[in-house]
C-alpha cells in the first residue's frame, strides 16, 4: 500500500495558494446517525506527510485513535462538522454533506485558500438555488475554490488525515447513541447495514436517529 503524500497539496501551493484544506466525509452510506465531514489544513510550512496516516478505512480503530492527537499537532488547523439524520431527510445526502462541510470550515480560525475534495463530484460548492433548510443551517456566503481528486483519501495526506478525524469522532458519537438505542448495536456497526442492525429494524422499526427518508431494509413502507 502506497502511503499518502503532500505532492498534490504542494502542487497547489506552487500555483499560488497558501493554505489547502483537505476534506473527506464519513457516514454517507449509513442507515442511521449523522454524516460527518473532516477538514485538515496544511500550508507550505508542512514539508512531509504525517507518518502512519492513511485513509480511515485502511486503519484499525486503535490506529485511527492513536493518530488523532498527532494529526491535530501536525496540521495548521482542523475541524469536524456534522449534519443530522433530520437534515439528511430534509435536503438529501448531498445537501447534508454540504451543511456538514460548511460547518467544519466555519470552525477554522481562517478560511483556506482552496479546498481539496475526495471524489469526482464537487458537493461542497452550493448550487445556484439553495434550499431554505441549507440556508438556515448557516452555509458560507462564499466558498473557496474546490479541487476534486478521485481517491484523494488514499493519495493526499491532508484528505487522509481529515478522514481519520471524521471517522473517529463519528464512531464515538454512534457508540454513545448505542447506549440510548441498544437494540441496533451501533457500538459495533456504527449505523451501517449489518445483519444485526437490519434484524433490529425488522423487529423494532426505525428510531429517531434513522434516516427515515431512506428505503430502510426490513422496515415496511
Amino acid at each position: 500500500m502506497i502511503a499518502p503524500t503532500l505532492r498534490v497539496e504542494h502542487g497547489l501551493i506552487k500555483t499560488g495558494y497558501s493554505t489547502i484544506a483537505g476534506i473527506d466525509e464519513v457516514g454517507r452510506g449509513a442507515l442511521a446517525g449523522p454524516v460527518s465531514v473532516g477538514v485538515v489544513v496544511v500550508d507550505r510550512g508542512i514539508r512531509e506527510a504525517l507518518a502512519g496516516v492513511r485513509d480511515s478505512k485502511d486503519l484499525t480503530p486503535n490506529a485511527r485513535k492513536a493518530l488523532v492527537p498527532k494529526i491535530k499537532t501536525w496540521a495548521v488547523d482542523f475541524a469536524i462538522g456534522h449534519a443530522s439524520p433530520d437534515e439528511i431527510d430534509e435536503v438529501g445526502i448531498i445537501g447534508a454533506l454540504r451543511i456538514a462541510g460548511h460547518r467544519a470550515l466555519l470552525q477554522l480560525r481562517e478560511l483556506p485558500d482552496v479546498v481539496l475534495l475526495d471524489g469526482s463530484h464537487d458537493w461542497f460548492t452550493p448550487p445556484e438555488q439553495v434550499s431554505f433548510v441549507e440556508l438556515a443551517a448557516g452555509l458560507l456566503d462564499s466558498v473557496p475554490p474546490v479541487v476534486t481528486k478521485v481517491k484523494a483519501d488514499q493519495s493526499c495526506a491532508s484528505v487522509a488525515a481529515a478522514s481519520v478525524l471524521a471517522k473517529v469522532e463519528r464512531d464515538a458519537q454512534m457508540t454513545k447513541l448505542a447506549v440510548e438505542f441498544p437494540a441496533y448495536q451501533w457500538h459495533d456497526n456504527k449505523g451501517y447495514a449489518s445483519p444485526v442492525h437490519i434484524a433490529a429494524l425488522a423487529e423494532f422499526g426505525a428510531c429517531l436517529e434513522h434516516r427515515r427518508s431512506w428505503n430502510l431494509p426490513g422496515v415496511l413502507g
